[in-house]
């Protein structure tokens, strides 16, 4: 079966036709595989992306069903994993998701490990000058949870990196960081939500300059939308039509990725799920609708996570969503590729037999090489033809050349703002896209990538970020930015 999977990795992508609903004419993209044989590692579940070590391009850490997490140092496009020199287990309990985040505020990478069984515990790596790693002893540590998502925000908007930790087999916890301690968030405060949780994302839906944070829940139970008063967390999912009461315990929601998918300048959210896949229309005033039936998304293919991505540069965000099908230890991937078709609806165009048909869990869009196109990066958990595999995007030079990279700095120049927004404008000042730095997603995963932008041209542009705040919402606008000053490198923005 090994290799099987090594000779499908190997296709070119030929396909000139749809599966799964898409249009005709519209023909499969380009990739090539990276380092399948290296790669090739069964058991793989949680993909995420962070410049740990500082020398300007991406690295990769993966967590393996043996307890191992592998980190791959990325040296100008080769990957080489060092985990076990600098520290991190090689073998021991199953951490089902990954997230990095600088919470002690020293300009390096530090990595969150959330174990699948509650009997586990947790793990938490400072970053020490990307040398090696070192756990910490501290609350989030503790055992007791059985992880999905976990996320660093500053949702009190204090300056430093708190955690929200999803909890699939009881109450989530969210833990306040004071001056390095971490505090776990009462009850009555945070909502501590009981419900089995597995995909979290935080966004800032009502626009009052803060994040609130909408919630996938798992074997029937009813999605939440907790929004953030500042001194406490409400749900208003019922109130919002966002809860999908009435579930079988078979079905429920599993991930969910922000994006705005049809350029207005509002953060839309799509809903992966055990069931039919849901796409929130943000319509501007504190309200969502559905639109994924009329979008050509609402598909019941047991989608786990998905992601958005500008993947061919044309200014419009589309969809990679992971999926399987088959019974427990004989899972094939089952995934989608929507192409965006100008805000108007969406095409898949992955074929059964595409080389970027092999995923079952996570996928990140980043771009490794720095060439303005997107890659693609995906996990394959189930059987023993497993991976954590990554393809180049082979967009061409003319077409990765009208791609912007974006990173959003805090005060002291860190990597910290997670959920703050970046929208571009023409010189007229039209909208043309909006991103969020991320909070965590594409399956229990968090990085710390740049948000990356496709563009329809190279003309000057306005970039306009807005960072949450104790006083609110606060913007900043950076004007006539040309985007090929920034060709292989990224456009750094501070907040002020």
């Amino acid at each position: 079966m090994r290799d099987e999977l090594m000779r499908i990795l190997s296709w070119a992508v030929l396909s000139t036709g749809i599966a799964g609903g898409g249009a005709a004419g519209t023909t499969e993209p380009a990739f090539t595989p990276v380092q399948p044989a290296d790669f090739s590692v069964p058991g793989s579940l949680s993909n995420s992306w962070a410049d740990f070590d500082r020398d300007g391009d991406l690295d990769l850490a993966v967590s393996i069903k043996s307890g191992e997490i592998r980190l791959y140092r990325n040296d100008r496009g080769n990957f080489a994993n060092i985990g076990p020199a600098v520290g991190l287990p090689v073998s021991g309990a199953e951490m089902r998701g990954l997230s990095w985040g600088d919470y002690d505020g020293d300009g390096w990478f530090d990595l969150y490990a959330g174990a699948t069984k509650a009997t586990e515990a947790n793990l938490l790596f400072r970053n020490e000058t990307g040398r090696r790693f070192v756990a910490q002893d501290l609350d989030p540590v503790a055992p007791g949870r059985s992880a999905r998502q976990s996320s660093w925000v500053d949702y009190d908007n204090d300056g430093d990196l708190d955690l929200f930790a999803s909890d699939r087999a009881g109450p989530n916890g969210l833990f306040r960081q004071d001056a390095g301690r971490f505090v776990r968030v009462g009850a009555a405060q945070a909502g501590d939500d009981p419900r089995p949780t597995v995909g979290a994302c935080w966004l800032d839906y009502d626009r009052d300059g803060d994040l609130d944070l909408f919630l996938a829940n798992q074997a029937g139970a009813t999605d939440a939308l907790w929004r953030n008063d500042g001194d406490r967390f409400v749900d208003v999912a019922p109130a919002l039509g966002m809860d999908r009461p009435g579930r079988p315990t078979e079905d429920g929601s599993v991930g969910c990725a922000v994006g705005d998918y049809d350029n207005d300048g509002e953060l839309d959210l799509f809903v992966t799920s055990y069931g039919v896949n849901i796409l929130y229309r943000n319509k501007g005033d504190g309200r969502f609708e559905d639109v994924a039936p009329r979008l050509g998304l609402a598909e019941d293919n047991h989608a786990v996570g998905a992601a958005w991505g500008d993947f061919d540069n044309d200014g419009w965000l589309d969809l990679f969503v992971t999926a399987y099908t088959g019974k427990s230890g004989q899972q094939q991937p089952a995934n989608r590729l929507y192409r965006n078709l100008g805000g108007e609806g969406f095409a898949n165009i992955l074929t059964p037999d595409s080389m970027l048909n092999v995923a079952d869990h996570g996928v990140q869009w980043i771009d490794y090489d720095r060439d303005g196109a997107l890659d693609l990066s995906v996990t394959r958990g189930y059987t023993d033809t497993g991976g954590h595999f990554l393809f180049h995007n082979d967009l061409g030079k003319a077409a990765a050349r009208r791609g912007l990279a974006v990173r959003v700095l805090d005060k002291a120049g860190r990597f910290t703002r997670m959920g703050a927004e970046v929208r571009l404008y023409d010189a007229a000042g039209k909208i043309l896209a909006t991103r969020q730095v991320s909070t965590g997603g594409g399956y229990n995963a968090q990085g710390t990538q740049p948000l990356h932008f496709g563009l329809a041209s190279t003309a000057p542009i306005t970039v306009e970020v807005t960072f949450m705040s104790a006083a609110g919402r606060k913007t900043s606008r950076n004007i006539a930015i040309r985007p090929q000053h920034y060709a292989g490198t990224e456009l750094k923005v501070r907040e002020r």
